[in-house]
């Protein structure tokens, strides 16, 4: 019994890495994802969602998430209450080295 403790502790802590190492694998892409995709995140409805997907297309591709705040009805809280939901795909054509 005295082996139960250490292996429960041991496959908590397993659990918890792998947990934590997914968390982004399914992260939503703000360059490619649709108005529907963009209302699954906290914060955003139909028309920010929308004012996303139009600023995108009016602008080109966001090159960071304080990009995001040119889009009106997205603020700071809204990109802290999804930071490790949300990335960002490179522009097309742009430059590795910033």
């Amino acid at each position: 019994m005295k082996i139960a403790k250490p292996l429960w502790l041991m496959t908590s802590a397993l659990f918890l890495f792998f947990a934590l190492s997914f968390s982004n694998a399914f992260a939503l892409d703000i360059n490619t994802a649709s108005s529907e995709q963009l209302q699954t995140l906290k914060g955003v409805g139909p028309k920010k969602a929308a004012a996303i997907v139009e600023y995108r297309d009016a602008n080109g591709p966001f090159s960071s998430l304080e990009s995001l705040t040119a889009v009106p009805g997205i603020g700071q809280k809204v990109i802290a209450d999804n930071v490790s939901e949300i990335e960002l795909s490179k522009p097309e054509g742009g430059s590795d080295t910033e």
